[in-house]
């Protein structure tokens, strides 16, 4: 469940002070990650590559409390649960996106991941979770990107990912991801922490 709370009860306090009036309060970071173990499980499974990331981010996401946390429209909001939002190709030629919620359970995320993008691409029609705090992606894999910085459009605070087409160097595999966040919803230290906390979920991956 979504619901507003009081910066001051929360440690955004002073952040929330000084980054919601700001005109441009969002940060972008670009790193490169070492994504070989993810790109093996994905061909030994037979699963799509994107969707695995998106199951790392969601996990690396819950382990951090700011993640829970949207600054909105001048208030603070928090949720008690995170969804992935993905952008789907849908049959009339166009794109939507659908919020797909983030499980523990693997299985259980896959299983929502392809029903509702799906649905997405039959009905033509967005699939949104008002109720999730929403981590954006974005894949941009018709070539080769070294970062993608995001348009701040002032409407969604969302934290952001996005990445192009995975690199092949020898026996490694690595794809720059760009991550964009709300000042107020967090710091430098967490969203590093953060971005440590997905490469160690990536590496993870060798063992489904």
């Amino acid at each position: 469940m979504k619901q507003e709370i009081n910066p001051k009860d929360t440690n955004r306090a002073e952040a929330f002070e000084m980054w919601m009036k700001s005109p441009m309060p969002m940060v972008t970071l670009i790193k490169t990650f070492d994504v070989t173990r993810l790109y093996k499980a994905s061909r030994r499974r037979g699963m799509k590559f994107n969707m695995l990331l998106c199951w790392c981010i969601g996990k690396a996401a819950s382990q951090i409390e700011e993640f829970y946390l949207l600054p909105e429209g001048g208030k603070l909001f928090r949720s008690d649960r995170l969804a992935v939002n993905v952008i789907v190709n849908n049959k009339a030629g166009g794109i939507g996106n659908c919020d797909v919620p983030y499980s523990d359970d693997l299985q259980q995320f896959i299983g929502d991941y392809e029903a509702l993008t799906q649905q997405a691409c039959d009905t033509c029609r967005n699939i949104n979770d008002n109720e999730a705090l929403i981590v954006g992606t974005s894949a941009v894999t018709g070539t080769e990107l070294d970062c993608i910085v995001n348009q701040y459009s002032g409407i969604f605070n969302n934290p952001f990912l996005a990445w192009g087409r995975y690199r092949h160097r020898w026996l490694k595999t690595t794809l720059a991801i760009s991550f964009q966040f709300h000042h107020a919803q967090m710091d430098g230290r967490q969203a590093a922490l953060f971005l440590e906390t997905l490469q160690a979920t990536i590496h993870g991956m060798g063992k489904v």
